[in-house]
């Protein structure tokens, strides 16, 4: 039961159909969906992964309903994958964090504050960029589903700030779009010093791997924030 419902997870995923695959894991028990989604996050740059991650934050929302201390213990293992003593690289363990917490409250309550200090070099900062653009995607996501849970965190803004400085254009586009779901009037000028920066970026918004520039993503920010 457990590998056929792990094969046509992966079959939905290859085909790119994320309402096929949100439908599908409403019909089967949340934990038997949980391993095949996680194995999917190792596609780096692929919309499977993305959909995948998607997936799994409704799965952790379910699991997290019947039994929060099993949702725990989930996120506990992608924050250990991420941890130098796994082994592992951590593959989407940071952007999956940030959908489990998108999607159920009290989760992010309890670790909004361990997804933030993976941008904090004072903190569980991560040194390879790829996945500290993940873990800025997650502080994004977490921003714009629950920004007074993102703003109750006193430092986050202004750890978030300083990515709007930084040489990645990815990173200060999200950094921008963090800061304008989270409401943040303050740094209106900072982000309005963006709008020059035309560099192409590729970010997974409103379940779409959208292209865009950095300077999109600081208008999209100043719109937010009504400067």
């Amino acid at each position: 039961m457990s590998r056929k419902i792990a094969q046509e997870v992966k079959a939905i995923l290859r085909e790119g159909d994320l309402l096929r695959l949100l439908s599908f894991i409403e019909t089967v028990p949340p934990k038997k969906v949980v391993q095949p989604l996680i194995q999917t996050f190792y596609k780096a740059d692929s919309i499977a992964r993305w959909h995948a991650i998607t997936a799994f934050g409704r799965v952790l929302d379910s699991i997290a309903q019947q039994d929060m201390e099993d949702a725990r213990i989930i996120i506990r293992r992608l924050m250990w994958s991420l941890n130098d003593e796994s082994g592992g690289i951590g593959w989407g363990a940071p952007e999956a964090m940030a959908e489990a917490m998108a999607n159920n409250q009290t989760l992010a309550e309890e670790y909004c504050r361990i997804l933030v200090s993976y941008i904090w070099e004072d903190g569980n900062y991560l040194e390879y960029l790829p996945l500290r653009r993940g873990a800025l995607w997650g502080v994004m996501r977490l921003a714009q589903t629950h920004p007074a849970i993102f703003n109750s965190i006193d430092y986050a803004a202004d750890l978030v700030k300083d990515y709007l400085h930084d040489n990645d254009p990815e990173s200060r586009a999200l950094a921008a779009l963090a800061l304008g779901f989270a409401g943040k009037k303050e740094f209106c000028d900072e982000i309005a010093n963006m709008l020059s920066d035309r560099r192409p970026v590729q970010l997974y918004l409103d379940q779409k791997l959208r292209d865009l520039s950095v300077a999109d993503a600081a208008a999209t920010s100043l719109k937010h924030l009504k400067c």
